[in-house]
């Protein structure tokens, strides 16, 4: 379980393609401080499970499932990418219960500088909406966020200087993917009240019905 508070700005150093896998390489030496065998790092926001680690780097195995779903496959040596260490139990927790585990990857659509911040906009699936209400709680890249804004098939996000100074999302530009994660927490109320997706497709043609 992580929080989303990026600890560490790392690198790609080396990607092994293996067919239907990929070995990573990277670099950060704060994450890789007390980091062993089979310990996990968030990077970009999924959670992967370290092979080895040594003079500050550590290797992860990357199966196809999170390939798939994520935007790892397009990192490549000289990557920067957002590396967290797992939540300690009776720690803070500074931003929002995430579990690494990508629900799929949105687009940054545009930027909107401020005086003291930045507003983001981000594309989102279809599907991952009705997860995301303003002022709640999204995962982007694995940076703990508020959203602004929850329109349809996109939400908003403002970003303080250092979010933009310490993580990826300081550099992402238009047309850049990110791997999303929504509040684990709504999908779970989403389950517990039977209204799955297919409820509620079923639910928005009843409505369309009636008008």
């Amino acid at each position: 379980m992580f929080t989303g508070i990026v600890e560490e700005l790392g690198e790609v150093v080396a990607v092994d393609n293996l067919g239907d896998a990929s070995r990573f390489r990277l670099r950060g030496p704060v994450v890789t401080e007390d980091a062993k065998h089979g310990d996990s790092i968030a990077v970009n926001g999924v959670c992967l499970t370290v092979v080895d680690t040594a003079d500050g780097e550590f290797t992860a195995d990357v199966m196809a499932e999170t390939l798939n779903r994520s935007s790892l496959g397009a990192l490549a040596p000289g990557s920067r990418v957002n590396l967290e260490r797992p939540m300690a139990l009776g720690g803070r927790l500074g931003g929002h219960l995430v579990q690494g585990h990508v629900d799929g990857t949105g687009t940054l659509v545009d930027r909107t500088p401020a005086e003291h911040w930045e507003i983001v906009k981000i594309a989102l699936p279809a599907g991952l909406s009705r997860y995301v209400v303003e002022k709640g709680s999204i995962t982007v890249d694995g940076v703990s966020l508020t959203v602004v804004e929850a329109g349809d098939g996109f939400f908003t996000i403002s970003l303080i200087p250092t979010t933009l100074a310490l993580t990826t999302l300081g550099f992402k530009k238009a047309g850049d993917p990110v791997n999303l994660e929504v509040d684990v927490l709504a999908k779970y109320v989403e389950r517990l009240l039977g209204r799955g997706s297919g409820d509620l497709k079923a639910l928005d043609e009843l409505k369309e019905m009636d008008r």
